[in-house]
């Protein structure tokens, strides 16, 4: 570890402590971290160098739109290697929720992400990617657990 000192604006140190308080830190050091953290991994992403992630895939679609059950289904059979699992939920009459845990390519995902929130008859969509440590298209060693 390395240690630093940095120098806040007390306005920008208040929004800092009462968000250390809001999300049950430790102290300021372990907020600062998890602050750099999301930052290097935004521009990251940003500039299409995010390495492997995984994610999760969250919109609302009209399932009466027309084809669009079809269409989405296609996009997920061409992007196989990307999806996990899927969520399906029923809201009401009209609206439905999909959930999609995704593994890939930092610039895979996104456009995969992209791809779907932009289909006519998706309301809303988000996608959240969390580095996994490694570089895109490094190899994956099997999860055992002991």
């Amino acid at each position: 570890m390395q240690r630093i000192t940095i120098t806040l604006d007390d306005d920008l140190m208040d929004n800092l402590d009462a968000l250390i308080v809001e999300r049950d830190y430790q102290n300021r050091s372990e907020a600062i971290r998890d602050l750099a953290r999301a930052g290097i991994q935004q521009a990251a992403q940003e500039k299409g160098k995010s390495g492997d992630c995984v994610a999760a895939l969250v919109y609302v679609y009209d399932h009466a739109q027309r084809d669009l059950s079809r269409r989405l289904v296609d996009t997920y059979h061409h992007h196989h290697d990307l999806s996990l699992a899927t969520l399906h939920v029923h809201l009401d009459g009209d609206n439905c929720m999909e959930i999609t845990a995704l593994r890939g390519a930092g610039k895979d995902v996104q456009h995969f992400a992209d791809h779907i929130i932009a289909e006519r008859g998706v309301k809303y969509g988000r996608v959240v990617m969390m580095p996994t440590g490694k570089k895109a298209g490094g190899k994956r060693k099997p999860h055992v657990h002991d």
